[in-house]
């Protein structure tokens, strides 16, 4: 019988490479996201692999009414998670405190706390009654070391890592792994996001550096997920070679 693993924000980047791995490895498929058609589009995508199903859910993680109802009517048949990717996140903005904007600031906080939070509730459960199961929350070296103009951003990311940590505790004695994933530099939407559409701020932070790309941490969450049942990988920071630091970089620009 095929495991199943869930993915919130699973139309891109992280999501959809973590997807399409466990795919091609016989996983049954839960995918979530806002934008219907992409997940539509995935699905047909992730069914060319095999023997698998696949699940789409169209929720916005930000809305816990909504969460909590698509869950609560999942079928019998898809119950049974095995792996929850709480992967749904986004950086809005760079600014100082001082100019911030508060739409960012809540968009960050409602997203990448609160939407995993939100889920985390929903699925956890389902867990905690087969008594086994294994969460991974998808961080940033942002919540690791503080940079600035990340503020708000970092504050989130430092509460993934935090919630990760209050998670292994809490289930502990329900035999749950909790991996928390904390990237460095990856080139995927994150940037184009970040700068709300603008092509050139975004292809400017990976201009001389080469960045991790969403098959790197693919390929590192099913590391994680298929060791031994004896083993957790609890806490990883992945940084590109040329990142030592969220602080320190070094790029190799011809003049």
């Amino acid at each position: 019988m095929n495991k199943t693993i869930m993915i919130t924000g699973a139309t891109s980047g992280f999501g959809k490479a973590i997807a399409l791995i466990f795919a091609k490895h016989g996983y049954n498929i839960i995918i979530t996201g806002r934008r219907k058609e992409r997940l539509d589009a995935l699905e047909k995508e992730l069914l060319g692999y095999g023997k698998i199903s696949v699940l789409s859910l169209n929720f916005d993680v930000r809305n816990q009414n909504k969460v909590a109802s698509v869950i609560e009517a999942i079928p019998d048949e898809w119950r049974a998670i095995d792996i929850l990717v709480n992967n749904a996140g986004l950086a809005a903005g760079m600014g100082h405190i001082d100019t911030g904007l508060i739409d960012d600031w809540d968009r960050m906080i409602d997203t990448n706390v609160k939407g995993l939070l939100y889920v985390t509730r929903a699925v956890a459960p389902l867990m905690v009654a087969r008594n086994c199961g294994h969460i991974f929350n998808i961080g940033s070296i942002a919540g690791k070391e503080i940079y600035e103009n990340g503020n708000v951003y970092c504050a989130s990311k430092s509460a993934v890592d935090s919630l990760s940590k209050a998670m292994r505790i809490d289930l502990l004695k329900n035999n749950i792994k909790v991996t928390h994933i904390a990237p460095g530099m990856a080139e995927t939407e994150f940037s184009l996001v970040r700068f709300k559409g603008d092509k050139d701020k975004a292809g400017a932070v990976y201009k001389g550096f080469e960045p991790l790309v969403a098959d790197d941490i693919a390929n590192i969450v099913y590391y994680c997920a298929t060791l031994p049942t004896h083993v957790c990988i609890n806490d990883l920071v992945v940084t590109p070679v040329q990142q030592a630091s969220a602080y320190y970089s070094n790029r190799f620009i011809n003049p």
